[in-house]
C-alpha cells in the first residue's frame, strides 16, 4: 500500500496491524510492545488482531488508549511449526492472515508478526503480490556493527538462488530501507563475496557488480565486494547477497554473539578472582550486552511487496516488539514503497536507453 502525502509532503500517523498471537510470549509481548511504542510516539495507531479472550485482558491490564488501539478478534492462529501451504489454506481466519489482509484492504499501513516466518512470507506474497519491477521480494534485517549505524543485510532466506537482476533489485531496496529507517542520504552498498577482488565470485555477482557500478545516478554508493569477516566493522551500510548465503551469515553471526557472551559468563564464574574481575568489568559487560541484545535490532522486513510486512524475532520481549514497531512506522512515514518504485524506474529507464544505444 502506498499512501499519498499531504500538501507538505508528510505521511500521516502510521496505522500498524499487530498479529498478537505469534511469537513465544504471544499477546503479553506484542501488546507490551504496543504500550512501549505509544509511550514513545502518541501519534501511532494500532489494530491488534488475535483471540479476544487473550488480547482483551492484556489490553485492560496495560490500560491501552481506545483511540489509539482497536482489537479485532481472530478465531485461529498459525502454529510455529505449521507448513506454509497449510497456513495459506487457513489464512483468512488466522491472526497473521487477517493482519496482512488489513494492509491489503487499506485498514493498516503495515503488518507486524512474530510468528512463523515461512507462513508469513507465503501469506504476504499471495495477498500483497510483488511490486512492479521486482521479481522476488527479499527479507532484510538490521545487524549490529562497530560503526555509528546498524548494518542492513538482505536477502536473509527468502530466495536461495538469485541472478544478477535480483541482486541489483535487492541493492535498490536495501538502499531505500537505509534511507527510510536509518536516515542515510546515500548508503554505502556492497555485495557479499568470497573476496574483494573484481575477478572473484560467481558470474551472477560479477554481473550485478558491473550493473551497480554503472548506476551512479541512483541514490546509493556502490563500493564493490565485501567478505563475511567485515560485516560487523561498520565500513558499509547495506550488504546484498542471495538468501542461502545471507541466512548462513546471519545465523553464524547470531551464534558467535551467543558464544562470546556464554564464554564470558563461564570465565567470570570460574573462580573467586574471576568473580572479582566481573564486578570491576560490569559496566563494560553491560555495554556489550546492550550492543548484542537482539531486541535492540529487532524488525526484519519483507521488501518488494505491495505493502509493508515486518517480522519480529519469535523470542522478542516487549522492548524488541516496540523496536520492530519503530521500524515499521519509519518505513510508512518515509513511504519506502514509493522510494523503491522511483529508483527502480530510474534504473530500468537507464538500462533501456543503454540497450537502445547499443543497437
Amino acid at each position: 500500500m502506498t499512501r499519498d502525502p499531504d500538501s507538505a509532503g508528510n505521511i500521516g500517523a502510521p496505522r500498524i496491524a499487530i498479529d498478537a498471537m505469534g511469537g513465544d510470549s504471544g499477546p503479553a509481548a506484542m501488546l507490551g510492545g504496543v504500550a512501549r511504542a505509544l509511550k514513545a510516539d502518541r501519534s501511532l495507531r494500532f489494530l491488534v488482531v488475535g483471540d479476544e479472550a487473550r488480547t482483551r485482558p492484556e489490553y485492560d491490564r496495560l490500560a491501552l488508549p481506545a483511540g489509539s488501539v482497536d482489537l479485532l478478534h481472530a478465531p485461529d492462529a498459525i502454529e510455529g511449526a505449521e507448513k506454509p501451504s497449510a497456513a495459506l489454506r487457513r489464512a483468512r481466519t488466522t491472526s497473521m492472515g487477517m493482519a496482512i489482509h488489513a494492509v491489503k484492504s487499506g485498514q493498516a499501513d503495515a503488518a507486524l508478526s512474530a510468528g512463523n516466518t515461512g507462513a508469513l512470507m507465503a501469506i504476504a506474497k499471495l495477498a500483497l503480490r510483488t511490486m512492479p519491477g521486482i521479481d522476488r521480494p527479499a527479507l532484510a534485517a538490521l545487524l549490529p556493527t562497530l560503526g555509528e549505524h546498524d548494518l542492513i543485510m538482505l536477502d536473509l532466506g527468502a530466495n536461495t538462488e538469485c541472478d544478477a537482476q535480483n541482486l541489483v533489485q535487492f541493492a535498490v531496496m536495501g538502499a531505500a530501507y537505509a534511507r527510510a529507517v536509518v536516515g542515510m542520504k546515500k548508503p554505502r552498498v556492497r555485495l557479499l563475496n568470497i573476496g574483494t577482488e573484481e575477478l572473484k565470485g560467481t558470474d551472477e555477482l560479477k554481473e550485478a557488480a558491473a550493473l551497480l557500478r554503472e548506476a551512479s545516478y541512483l541514490p546509493l554508493q556502490f563500493d564493490g565486494f565485501t567478505e563475511g569477516d567485515q560485516l560487523s566493522r561498520g565500513k558499509t551500510d547495506v550488504v546484498v547477497t542471495d538468501g542461502f548465503s545471507g541466512n548462513i551469515a546471519l545465523k553464524t553471526a547470531e551464534g558467535t554473539a551467543r558464544f562470546v557472551t556464554d564464554l564470558l559468563k563461564r570465565a567470570f564464574t570460574s573462580s573467586l578472582r574471576s568473580k572479582a574481575g566481573f564486578a570491576l568489568s560490569r559496566p563494560a559487560l553491560h555495554m556489550l550486552k546492550v550492543h548484542l541484545d537482539p531486541n535492540n535490532h529487532n524488525g526484519a522486513v519483507f521488501l518488494g511487496l505491495n505493502g509493508l510486512v515486518v517480522k519480529s524475532h519469535g523470542s522478542a520481549t516487549a522492548k524488541g516488539v516496540a523496536n520492530a514497531i519503530r521500524v515499521a512506522a519509519s518505513m510508512v512515514r518515509n513511504d519506502i514503497t514509493r522510494g523503491i518504485s522511483h529508483d527502480l524506474d530510474k534504473f530500468q529507464a537507464h538500462a533501456f536507453a543503454a540497450s537502445e544505444a547499443a543497437k
